[in-house]
């Protein structure tokens, strides 16, 4: 395997964990989130306003860190400046 295959197999790679990381935990994030703010709004019906307001900046804030990590996924496989060092070597 030459030096360019090995630096697109890499690429691949780590996209895809950084994808695969970057959608479950904020899954998971939110998920606990939703059951504490419901837990919390069975205990308090009267602060449910409050609750649900808090719930919604928390999940947008968690669901960013899922769109950061698929931006970085896409830097990584179409912008990789490693990929353009490499084919800058092996070409010129």
């Amino acid at each position: 395997m030459n030096d360019v295959a090995l630096i697109g197999a890499i690429s691949i790679v780590v996209s895809g964990l950084t994808i695969a990381v970057g959608t479950v935990a904020p899954a998971l994030g939110e998920a606990r989130a939703l059951t504490q703010a419901l837990a919390s709004i069975a205990q308090q019906p009267d602060e449910a306003n409050t609750i649900t307001r808090t719930l919604f900046v928390g999940l947008a804030l968690v669901e960013s860190t899922a769109i950061y990590c698929f931006v970085v996924t896409m830097i990584i496989i179409f912008v990789n400046p490693f990929w353009n060092y490499v084919i800058g070597q092996v070409g010129g």
